[in-house]
This record gives C-alpha cells, sequence and structure tokens, in this order.
C-alpha cells in the first residue's frame, strides 16, 4: 500500500471533498481523484462514495481512516523525537481561538513569535462551532467551555472577564448611565444569537431585557467597534476594551467572568514546534493576566 495515496486519501476524509482536499495538499485536483481511484483499485474495495456535493466515506474507508490516522499519529511521534535535538523550528502549527482572544491578543502575541523564528509558520484560525483536533483541524484550540469528549490534553488557560461599556461621545450625547435603569431605551450592541456556540456567550440575557433595541453582529471585533463609534451599548472583553481610550466602564458591579482552556491532542502535543507554541500562548497570558481581569 503505497503511503502517499493513503495520505492523500485521509486528507479527502477530512475535507470531504476533492477539491477542498487538493487545496489543502497544493495539488491539481485530479492528481488527487487520481490517486484515491489508484488506492481503491489497489485494494480491491471503494473507500468513498462520490456525490456532487462531496463525498461520504464507506465502511472500508471508514476503517482505513482509523488505521491511517494511528500511522501518521506514530510518524508525528517518530519525527519530533528524531528532530527534537535540532535547534530550529519549523513547519505549520495552526491555532484555533475564538474572535476575542485571538483578536485582541493572540494575534499581537503569535506574530511576534513567528518573526523569532524563519522556518515556523503559525495560522490563527477563528474558532468554527466544531472542530477535531484528531483530524489535523487545528493543531491547538482555545476553547471556551472545558472539552469533557474525546483524546486530549487541557489545561485551564486563564479566566477573563467582561463589563458594559459606552463611548465617552455615546453618554455625552446621550447622557450618561449610572444604574441598569438607565440602560432602557438604549441601543444594546450584542452577539447573534444563531452564533453563539457555546453557553459562555450566554451574558447578553443579563441586559437584554432593558434594552429592547438590539444591533447583533457576528463577530468581537464588530461588537468592538460599534460600541466605539458610538452608537450605543455593549458588552466587551476588558482585556480588549482597555486598549481604548475612547471607552468608559460602566455600572462597576455588572461583570461577567469567562475561562479559556487551552486544548492539543496527544497525538501531535510532543511535537516540538507544538510545544513551543503551547509554552509561548501560556507564558505570554500569565505575563499578562492582571490584563484579563476587570479591576
Amino acid at each position: 500500500m503505497d503511503w502517499e495515496s493513503v495520505r492523500i486519501f485521509l486528507e479527502v476524509a477530512r475535507a470531504g471533498q476533492f477539491l477542498k482536499a487538493a487545496k489543502h495538499l497544493r495539488l491539481n485536483h485530479a492528481t488527487v481523484a487520481r490517486q484515491v481511484t489508484a488506492l481503491e483499485r489497489s485494494l480491491n474495495v471503494k473507500l468513498l462514495e462520490r456525490h456532487t456535493s462531496g463525498c461520504v466515506l464507506t465502511a472500508a474507508g471508514d476503517a482505513l481512516v482509523v488505521a491511517a490516522e494511528r500511522a501518521e499519529s506514530e510518524l508525528l511521534k517518530v519525527g519530533a523525537s528524531i528532530g527534537g535535538a535540532a535547534e530550529a523550528i519549523t513547519g505549520t502549527v495552526r491555532v484555533g481561538a475564538p474572535d476575542g482572544l485571538g483578536n485582541y491578543f493572540l494575534a499581537d502575541q503569535l506574530g511576534a513569535l513567528a518573526a523569532r523564528h524563519s522556518g515556523l509558520i503559525i495560522q490563527l484560525v477563528p474558532l468554527p462551532r466544531t472542530f477535531s483536533l484528531s483530524r489535523r483541524e487545528a493543531d491547538i484550540a482555545i476553547t471556551l467551555d472545558r472539552p469533557k469528549q474525546g483524546r486530549l490534553i487541557l489545561s485551564k488557560l486563564t479566566d477573563y472577564t467582561l463589563s458594559v461599556y459606552a463611548a465617552k461621545s455615546y453618554l455625552a450625547r446621550e447622557g450618561q448611565i449610572g444604574k441598569q435603569s438607565d440602560l432602557t431605551g438604549r441601543l444594546f450592541v450584542t452577539h447573534v444569537e444563531d452564533f453563539a456556540y457555546s453557553r459562555a456567550l450566554d451574558y447578553a440575557s443579563a441586559l437584554g431585557r432593558l434594552m429592547s433595541r438590539r444591533y447583533e453582529c457576528g463577530s468581537v471585533v464588530a461588537q468592538m467597534e460599534a460600541v466605539r463609534s458610538g452608537h450605543g451599548v455593549g458588552i466587551l472583553h476588558d482585556y480588549a476594551a482597555r486598549r481604548y481610550p475612547e471607552l468608559q466602564r460602566l455600572l462597576p458591579d455588572v461583570r461577567f467572568v469567562r475561562s479559556y482552556w487551552l486544548t492539543s491532542h496527544p497525538d501531535t502535543h510532543d511535537v516540538r514546534r507544538v510545544q513551543e507554541v503551547l509554552r509561548f500562548i501560556a507564558a505570554s497570558v500569565k505575563s499578562y493576566r492582571p490584563s484579563f481581569d476587570a479591576h
């Protein structure tokens, strides 16, 4: 059995589409299809059901994915042990992170790490509703909830807080807010409920009963920009809001505490480049920990 064909098949299985897999592998679509077909012929079994919308694994395909991922994991472990003595850190590490942490903390911090290692490629991607470390959709994931399923190595990264904010220009124009009842009739800048993939994002309901007027944004960045521009009142991450002097924290008795969890997969956890990024993220958050708490 040709490992190259198996590797390509594995990417197709993960992507669910030949075209998407080809883009990930940086290969021609026809080449990917040809390799999978050749693998099926060599095994004399159908691995994928082809459809116009994508492809679905057969029972034989499922079995091969399990075996191929096991072999891939062993190769990664061997590569990590062989290359552990090398001074240079090379390769690609994909980090999945929530919108707020990714844009207002990790973008800067991981940029500094990437600049330090010329052979290291760090991919910072927004955390989707679902993701799989075992399918290599990310090497490291930072989650809002503590994962309860799967083979994962996890640690609590930090607690963080969110508070109520408005732009000083907004308060000067629309009036000050000194108590919760002052929120009545104000425009509430908040998230889109359909995009709330975690219960940890459900902090808006506490104030939503007071503010029936809503401007809903699909990202933390959009909420931040709308509040900064003076359009309404929003619940923002304290560590992000602190960088903008035009924002004023309101209602100090209203505060929301949430947590970030750092997760990796046992099969890639000890790979040197992954270890370097894991250690760097943990150390960076630790050094800035006071910023993650409202005070």
